[in-house]
C-alpha cells in the first residue's frame, strides 16, 4: 500500500472518518480512508478529489450490497416507537411510509471509484461480484474485503480480492458480518486472525478493539501484516466526530460498550445508553431500513447534545481515545514514540 507504518486508520462512516483524518494518516506514513458509506456519489467524488490533492496514500471504503430485508409488520411497530422519540425534538416520522431498502448508491459509487482511480478500495457488509471487482482492478486499485470468519474469507478470496480486513466483534460501529441476523460468536481478534490465515492465502489486516501498542503487537504476531484502528482515533484532532460523541467517549460514567441492532438493523458496537436499553429487545433486524428510519432522530439528538438517543459507536478500547493529533496516536501504536 506504499506506507511505512503497520497501523492504518480504519474507515469510519457517518462523519468521524473525515478527509482531514485520511490526509493526516497518510502524512504520518500510514493510510487513511475516505468513508463512502451514506454519502451521495457527488459528495464521495468531492472528498476523493480533496484527499487525492494532498498527495498522500489513501483508500476509499464502500458498503457492498447485502441487504437485510425487514419484516413489514415489525417495521411499522418500530416506526411507531421512533415517532414518539422523534416528537421530543419537534420532528415527525411517518409511520405509514414504506421502509427504504436501497443499496447506498452502489453502481454510481463504483463509477466514481473508476473515474478517480482510487489506489485502495475496501468493501464492507458483502462481497462484490467478480465482474465489479474486475472493473475496479482495471484501475490498478488494491482491493480489500472486510471479513469476520473463515467462511467469509474463503468467499472473498474466491471472488478475487487482494487482501482481507479481519474484524473481531470488539470493533466499534458496524460488525462486518455477511449474516447480521445470526448470533455473533465473538472470539478474540488473535484467534480470528490465526484461523483465517490458516484457511486462506491472503494478506491480513487485523481490526477490532486495538487500542494499545501491546494489542497491535499481538495481532501482528498472530499473523496480520498490519492493523486498522478506528475508535482510538475518534477524539483525534482531525476526526469528524461530533461534539456529543466526543463528550460521551470521555464521560467517566460510561463504562461499557454493547452490540446492538436497535439503531440501524445491523449489529454495531457502541457506548450503552438509554436508547439501547429501551429498544434492544424491540428492534427488528433490517438494514438499511432501520438506519433510514432512525437517522432523523439520531441527527436531531446529536444536534441537541443528547447522548441518550444517538449512536455512540465505540469499540471496547474506547478509554484509550485521546485528544491529540492522529499522527501521534498512530506512531505510538506502532511503537515509534
Amino acid at each position: 500500500m506504499g506506507i511505512a507504518l503497520p497501523v492504518i486508520a480504519a474507515p469510519m462512516a457517518g462523519g468521524p472518518g473525515s478527509p482531514a483524518l485520511a490526509v493526516a494518516a497518510g502524512r504520518a506514513g500510514s493510510l487513511g480512508f475516505v468513508a463512502g458509506g451514506y454519502k451521495s456519489p457527488q459528495e464521495l467524488a468531492e472528498q476523493i478529489a480533496a484527499t487525492a490533492a494532498a498527495g498522500v496514500p489513501f483508500g476509499v471504503n464502500v458498503f457492498a450490497p447485502n441487504a437485510v430485508p425487514v419484516d413489514a409488520v415489525a417495521y411499522r411497530r418500530y416506526a411507531e416507537f421512533m415517532a414518539v422519540e422523534a416528537d421530543r425534538y419537534g420532528i415527525a416520522i411517518d409511520v405509514n411510509a414504506p421502509p427504504i431498502e436501497d443499496d447506498d448508491g452502489w453502481r454510481d459509487k463504483l463509477d466514481v471509484l473508476r473515474a478517480y482511480a482510487v489506489p485502495v478500495v475496501s468493501f464492507t457488509f458483502g462481497v462484490p461480484s467478480r465482474d465489479d471487482l474486475a472493473l475496479l482492478r482495471k484501475t490498478g486499485a488494491l482491493l480489500l474485503q472486510t471479513v469476520t470468519n473463515a467462511d467469509e474469507a474463503r468467499a472473498a478470496a474466491d471472488a478475487g480480492v487482494d487482501a482481507l480486513v479481519v474484524q473481531a466483534a470488539a470493533a466499534g460501529a458496524h460488525y462486518g458480518t455477511f449474516t447480521p441476523a445470526r448470533p455473533i460468536p465473538g472470539p478474540p481478534l488473535t484467534e480470528v486472525v490465526a484461523e483465517i490465515r490458516h484457511a486462506v492465502d491472503r494478506p491480513v489486516i487485523a481490526a477490532g478493539g486495538l487500542a494499545t501498542p501491546e494489542a497491535v503487537t499481538a495481532a501482528i504476531q498472530a499473523g496480520a501484516e498490519a492493523v486498522a484502528v478506528g475508535t482510538v482515533l475518534l477524539r483525534s484532532n482531525e476526526a469528524g466526530t461530533s461534539a456529543t460523541h466526543r463528550a460521551a467517549l470521555a464521560d467517566p460514567n460510561r463504562t461499557a460498550t454493547v452490540l446492538t441492532h436497535a439503531f440501524t438493523g445491523r449489529p454495531a458496537r457502541g457506548l450503552r445508553n438509554e436508547f439501547i436499553d429501551r429498544y434492544a429487545g424491540l428492534a427488528p433486524f433490517g438494514y438499511p431500513a432501520l438506519h433510514h428510519l432512525t437517522s432523523p432522530l439520531r441527527k436531531a439528538a446529536a444536534a441537541a447534545g443528547d447522548p441518550e438517543r444517538v449512536h455512540l459507536w465505540a469499540g471496547t478500547g474506547f478509554r484509550y481515545a485521546t485528544e491529540e493529533p492522529a499522527a501521534d496516536i498512530l506512531h505510538r501504536l506502532a511503537g515509534r514514540l
